[in-house]
């Protein structure tokens, strides 16, 4: 049993940052109707940024987190005003590909300044386990959760109480109707891109912690996919659930499978799972079911 709730609560840690990487996919694509392939590249930059302000500059790392922060949400905007701006009204395959190679070209620039190797952050929390329900835990897992839990509380808010974060919600809801109300659809457009920047740098700074920072993190954007299409596309609430589900999931298959088989099945079962889920609901678990009359 004693493997089985480490199982349970290393999944729960993982899911949470696939939830919040879950966000940023859901936010692009609710807000433009475009899924951004380039998601784990945000998530990769954030980190080696982080990494770079606390390595080189000797910064502490809560300013480095919080230089992070405003450095990736102004890339954000960056990347939307540049590169998707001039695709608006565009074919959405096009868009698609756009952010594929968008993806390609981001992980390249990272090999260039920073390279391949494996970089560590300086030791930031404590190695001394914290007993959670008689289970040690990782301080850095302990944290990784309740930031998550605080950064998806903190956008709750922001999504039901702010006027941005309502004009977010009307966008996505008709962008049409949104634009007669005088809604600036552009501006809304840049601020998901910076939202979804942002949080992928979260769940970056985190992974880097417990896993080391390479190149290799981008691939968190695929594994995320899996996630989103549980959840949804186009729902916040199924971002979370289809993360931490898949986090939990992906774990156990790693703690009894993965043993059994000789490996391999840790990766391939989140998309197993989503490809029955999807047999059954097409839309997701909490997706938007859209009707077609003719």
């Amino acid at each position: 049993m004693e493997l089985f709730f480490n199982l349970i609560i290393t999944g729960l840690v993982v899911g949470s940052i696939y939830a919040l990487l879950a966000l940023g996919f859901t936010l692009i694509y609710k807000a433009t109707g475009v899924v951004n392939f380039a998601q784990g590249e945000l998530l990769l930059i954030g980190a080696y940024i982080c990494l770079y302000l606390t390595t080189s500059f000797k910064i502490p790392f809560i300013p480095s987190f919080v230089l992070t922060f405003v450095f990736m949400f102004f890339f954000g905007f960056l990347i939307e005003k540049v590169f998707l701006r001039k695709m608006i009204g565009e074919p959405i395959i096009s868009i698609i590909m756009l952010t594929i190679g968008l993806s390609s070209v981001l992980k390249s620039i990272v090999q260039i300044f920073w390279g391949t190797d494996t970089r560590v952050f300086p030791q930031i929390f404590s190695t001394k386990p914290i007993s959670l329900f008689g289970i040690k835990v990782s301080q850095v897992y302990i944290f990784s959760v309740i930031s998550v839990i605080i950064s998806l509380g903190i956008f709750s808010v922001f999504f039901k109480k702010s006027k941005a974060g309502v004009a977010m919600r009307a966008v996505a809801s008709d962008q049409q109707a949104a634009l007669s109300m005088g809604i600036e659809i552009k501006k809304v457009f840049a601020l998901a891109w910076a939202i979804a920047a942002v949080v992928s740098a979260i769940g970056g700074v985190f992974v880097g912690n417990i896993n080391g920072v390479n190149t290799n993190l981008a691939q968190f954007g695929l594994k995320v996919f899996p996630a989103v299409i549980l959840g949804g596309l186009d729902s916040i609430t199924g971002a979370i659930v289809g993360g931490l589900v898949i986090g939990v999931l992906e774990n156990l298959v790693g703690g009894y499978i993965d043993p059994i088989i000789g490996g391999g099945a840790k990766e391939v079962f989140p998309f197993i799972f989503m490809i029955i889920v999807l047999m059954i609901k097409p839309y997701g678990l909490f997706g938007t079911v859209e009707v077609e009359k003719v």
